[in-house]
């Protein structure tokens, strides 16, 4: 198959999903709070795109969100090298990591609020939680699926260890750490909408709680899409960078 055919079995399956949407809206659902497309459509100007202060915290949950992701790609490949590049690193830090990644952030919250505050420290901490343990665990599993014969022929010819983890290790496992940075640019985002939620007076997270609790279901679908097509944005720009190392390490 084709990418052209590919985009077009795409674009025929979103189109039969909203179709699908407006049908159960219009005819099946008997809840005034399921909002059909068309609906979506008409709130989507004068509460989300036609509102300054939804706009405003679009750009402010946008610069948590760009702030905590570099924030989380700069440590996690840091860490994540760091540990790997001895075998003691590897057996001793990484149950660590893996025990710390699997407590839940959500509990972690309160405490998060407490060392920084109502502001967006607090928010960009919190999403800098979320992502950076899929960028070291991937970065982990990247590094371990490097060849050592391909390492140790590197050393043997002299090169120094920063040299074999950029020119050796970094090349070979630039599918497994874009991986994980992919998951981990979901994962801040929903740290980040999390913290506003529940402490925020700005942001995205503050509208959603508002048009949840004021029963504006259309309002409250169109600033979900509006979220999601920032996230869609920002993962393709992740996989552009990925096409361009890919090409690289080829």
């Amino acid at each position: 198959m084709s990418a052209t055919q590919v985009r077009l079995v795409r674009l025929a399956l979103i189109v039969l999903l909203i179709v699908l949407w407006e049908i159960y809206a219009r005819f099946v659902s008997t809840s005034s709070l399921i909002a059909g497309p068309s609906d979506v459509a008409m709130a989507w100007w004068p509460k989300v795109a036609g509102d300054s202060r939804v706009l405003s915290a679009v750009a402010v949950t946008l610069v948590e969100l760009v702030v905590a992701f570099a924030l989380s790609v700069v440590f996690g490949m840091l860490i994540g090298v760091l540990i790997g590049l001895s075998n003691i690193g590897r057996r001793s830090f990484y149950p660590l990591v893996l025990m710390l990644y699997g407590i839940p952030q959500a509990i972690l919250l309160p405490l998060f609020v407490l060392v920084f505050g109502l502001g967006p420290a607090s928010k960009i901490a919190f999403g800098f939680s979320h992502g950076i343990f899929p960028v070291i665990v991937n970065t982990l599993a990247g590094m371990r699926n490097v060849s050592p014969l391909l390492v140790g022929g590197a050393a043997a010819m002299g090169a120094t260890r920063a040299q074999q983890v950029r020119y050796v290790i970094f090349p070979h496992m630039v599918t497994t750490v874009f991986a994980g940075l992919r998951l981990a640019m979901t994962l801040t985002l929903l740290g980040v909408v999390l913290a506003e939620i529940f402490v925020s007076q700005g942001g995205i997270g503050f509208f959603t709680l508002l048009y949840s609790e004021t029963f504006n279901p259309a309002a409250l679908m169109a600033l979900v899409l509006t979220l999601a097509l920032m996230a869609i944005a920002l993962n393709e720009l992740v996989r552009l960078v990925e096409a361009r190392f890919s090409r690289w390490k080829d």
